[in-house]
């Protein structure tokens, strides 16, 4: 592919910010310090089953992928959520933002507050990873192009308006700042790399679509369940 052609394909992909969640009615008020404590738990409780099914969607990835070098590099990721041995990693960390905001480990866990279109919402991404092609489940994970930024202003805002959580619980957020602009590279290296014809770069684009209408639709669920 030519570096033309790969530079329409990155600004192609990076118009979907004006799609990502980060402008969702709900994220924007969150941002601006108008949640009430039981709005930012049940986000916290519900985005929880986002964070522990993002491993399984990478393994899904994994499993699909016939590049040894690309598996090399991505399962980078699954350590990053699970961790290398028990209190470590992203899927930790959002457990104790979790403890932080005033819930407890169990209910959070036990998905008592998990509303059904988050469940649906994230499944659906889950199955979208399983039954694609790997590169197209590759490049609707270049939400990430978009994450650092989103990841910044939500660490202001949380220290900013909601003080009532114990900082030491924003970990997960500070984590990422690192981790998203890394594995953003290295997604967009390979969809680049593979995504040679027209039509290729078309289902990956719709793939980055389809993942932004994820996010969204978790946000809707989320903002119909706790509107105040």
């Amino acid at each position: 592919m030519t570096s033309t052609i790969q530079d329409d394909l990155v600004e192609t992909l990076r118009a979907h910010s004006r799609r990502y969640h980060d402008q969702h009615p709900f994220h924007v008020r969150m941002n601006a310090g108008r949640l009430s404590r039981r709005q930012i738990q049940g986000w916290v409780a519900n985005r929880f089953y986002y964070q522990e099914n993002i491993p399984r969607k990478d393994g899904a990835i994994l499993a699909n992928c016939p590049d040894v070098e690309v598996r090399r590099r991505w399962i980078r990721r699954i350590t990053d959520h699970d961790g290398e041995r028990p209190g470590e990693g992203g899927i930790e960390a959002w457990l104790r933002l979790g403890t932080a905001a005033g819930l407890t480990r169990e209910e959070i866990t036990d998905h008592r507050h998990l509303v059904p279109g988050v469940r649906f919402a994230v499944d659906a991404y889950v199955t979208f990873a399983h039954t694609r092609p790997w590169v197209e489940a590759v490049a609707s994970s270049l939400t990430e192009l978009f994450a650092p930024d989103l990841m910044a202003e939500r660490l202001a805002a949380f220290e900013r308006w909601y003080g009532w959580i114990d900082p030491a619980g924003l970990a997960y957020f500070r984590a990422r700042l690192d981790q998203a602009p890394r594995d953003c590279e290295h997604a967009l290296e390979v969809v680049t790399t593979h995504c040679v014809s027209a039509e290729s770069r078309a289902r990956a684009v719709d793939a980055l679509a389809f993942k932004c209408d994820v996010l969204w639709s978790l946000m809707d669920a989320i903002d119909k369940a706790y509107p105040e």
